[in-house]
Order: structure tokens, then C-alpha cells, then sequence
């Protein structure tokens, strides 16, 4: 929802910042890779329960996803295997991310990190839901807790201290997102009801020749034993 609304505006607000980087050398994939790095680092400091350091953390991992788009477009850098990496390091440091609120309340004695567990995985189908859809050529962007909804509330559970109430609400929230994902792209694949076929795109006519065969019936051999 934030993700699609919010990130554009951010990411043109921050264009001269994105300039400035890659007048002194900065690349894009360089911004992905310390963003990843950042990532790493906040999820130790969540792990050790220094969670005001890893607020702090959380918002330096958060900018060179903001940042390194405009750089790409900067220098002219954009390309598939640009967002293919992008996106493959966003999905490794939400998996740090997590894992460092897993080890912070497991060492409370708690069962609570089978709750960040459960937050991770509805996190990885909403991504892979997103991934599949748009390679079968079907949208499904959108949906209350997307990446930066996710970030947004960490950060409020590591603000607060309010870690296990925020990964409720981020499950809840999360399993809606990929349920409201599967039906968008249900009903986009589902065909018309007059049958034509539509959602899986047009139907090619086969030539005459192959018609004309197809319609002809089977002749019978003359010759006993063989048909």
C-alpha cells in the first residue's frame, strides 16, 4: 500500500541525493550491497537486544533501497539484472531482519520465535506470489503489509519495545496481503464464462491444409488384416 504510494514520491524527493552519489562514484549496486550489510549489522544489534541501535540500523538499511534506483537511472545502469539483484538482496535482509527479532525473544525462554518464523514465511509467499504472477504475465502488486509496511512497523516494535505484539499484527496483516494476492491473480487467470479462452491469451488457428485434414474421416485399408 505505503510501497506503491509513498515510494515514488520518496524516491523523486531523494533524486539529488541519488545525483550526488553517482557524481562521486557510487553505483547502484553498490547502494544494494550496503543496504544488505546494514541489514547484517541491525540484525545483531536486535539479536543482542539493543533495539534503539538497531532503530537506528534499520533506517540506514532502509535508504540505499530508496537511493539506488535513482542512482541506476543517474548513470544509465537500470536493467533486469539490476531489479533480479535488488530483489534478491531486499528478500536476504528481510530474512536477517527477522532472524535477529527470532533470536532476541528466544532468549527470553519464549516460544515467540516460532511467531517471527511464521511472520517469515507468509513473507517470502507474498514475494514469491508477486514474482510468479508477473512472470506468468498477470499483476499482483499491492496489499496492506508490503516491504515498506514491514520496515515501518519493526521499527515501531524496536521504538516501543513491543516486539511480540508487532509481529502479531504483522502476521495478520501479512497472511491478508497474500490471501488478497492469490485472489487477484486467480481472477485474472480464470477465463471469461463465455469460454473463449481470454486469460490465457488468443487461440492460434491452425493453417487450412491441417484443418482440411483434420476433418477428412480415416480411410479404411483394402488390404484384409490392415487398417
Amino acid at each position: 500500500m505505503l510501497d506503491g504510494r509513498w515510494r515514488a514520491k520518496a524516491q523523486h524527493s531523494l533524486d539529488p541525493i541519488g545525483r550526488g552519489l553517482h557524481a562521486i562514484g557510487v553505483s547502484a549496486d553498490g547502494l544494494t550491497v550496503m543496504g544488505l550489510v546494514a541489514a547484517a549489522g541491525t540484525a545483531v544489534l536486535i539479536a543482542n537486544g539493543n533495539l534503539l541501535l538497531g532503530l537506528i540500523g534499520l533506517i540506514l538499511a532502509g535508504l540505499p533501497d530508496l537511493l539506488d534506483g535513482s542512482v541506476a537511472r543517474f548513470s544509465g545502469t537500470e536493467s533486469k539484472r539490476g531489479a533480479f539483484f535488488d530483489s534478491v538482496c531486499d528478500r536476504v535482509a528481510d530474512a536477517l531482519l527477522l532472524g535477529g527479532v527470532a533470536w532476541n525473544l528466544n532468549t527470553n525462554g519464549s516460544n515467540d520465535a516460532i511467531l517471527v518464523l511464521a511472520v517469515l514465511a507468509l513473507t517470502m509467499l507474498v514475494s514469491y506470489e508477486r514474482a510468479k504472477a508477473e512472470a506468468l504475465g498477470f499483476d499482483a502488486r499491492g496489499g496492506v503489509m508490503e516491504r515498506l509496511e514491514r520496515l515501518v512497523l519493526l521499527g515501531v516494535g524496536l521504538a516501543l519495545d513491543l516486539l511480540v505484539p508487532v509481529m502479531w499484527i504483522m502476521l495478520v496483516l501479512t497472511a491478508i496481503t497474500a490471501v488478497h494476492r492469490f485472489v487477484m491473480v486467480w481472477r485474472q487467470a480464470t477465463p471469461p464464462p463465455d469460454g473463449t479462452g481470454a486469460a490465457d491469451g488468443p487461440r492460434r488457428r491452425l493453417p487450412r491444409r491441417q484443418r482440411v485434414r483434420r476433418s477428412r474421416p480415416h480411410r479404411l485399408s483394402r488390404v484384409p488384416g490392415r487398417r
